[in-house]
């Protein structure tokens, strides 16, 4: 490998950068321990690395997988991305219940800080954060295509009210649910 190159490699696994996962494996020659490049492991000095470009190339040279990243689970995903892909099946399928952080973290056997700061780290936002955007996606579809009433819809997001509904809705879209969907459907037309 190209010193170059390996040093822009080099320098992604300094940084833990997880978009590189799965498209290459670190090896580290002191520990014969194979990692993804976001592991979150003392990062090893570069003359005792090697690069592979995939899991099974640094198996065959005699590595074996990191017990902390974890590469030979979840794909390409880590621990941390899959935990924060559980927490997105739940929450999209529940979004319209009250789901709390700590009834969340209880579903996938962590503490609720862990949760709150690997989601945040992972996704760039928070579960609640994920909850709210879930809840407009699905307001602003129902208002665009169909006939249910405002109360209907808040009720079928969360909402104990209408009123309650509007004033959220209007807080995120900059007009209320009614003007949203007249709007909408004008420019359908």
């Amino acid at each position: 490998m190209e010193r170059e190159l390996f040093e822009r490699i080099y320098a992604t696994v300094a940084r833990r950068e997880s978009t590189y996962d799965g498209v290459y494996y670190t090896g580290v020659r002191t520990t014969k321990i194979v990692c993804r490049p976001s592991c979150r492991a003392k990062t090893p000095k570069p003359e005792n690395v090697t690069f592979y470009p995939s899991l099974e190339a640094a198996l065959a040279a005699g590595f074996r997988p990191c017990k902390r990243c974890k590469p030979d689970e979840n794909g390409v995903l880590s621990p941390d991305a899959a935990m924060a892909a559980q927490a997105d099946a739940i929450l999209a399928g529940r979004y319209a219940d009250k789901v709390t952080l700590s009834a969340l973290a209880d579903e996938l056997a962590v503490s609720p800080y862990h949760l709150q700061r690997t989601y945040k780290r992972v996704r760039g936002v928070s579960p609640a954060e994920t909850v709210e955007r879930l809840r407009r996606e699905e307001a602003e579809r129902r208002l665009a295509r169909s006939d249910d009433s405002v109360a209907d819809i808040a009720a079928s997001i969360g909402f104990g009210t209408a009123s309650h509904f509007t004033v959220w809705f209007a807080r995120g879209a900059g007009m209320t649910p009614t003007a949203y969907r007249n709007e909408r459907r004008t420019r359908s037309e």
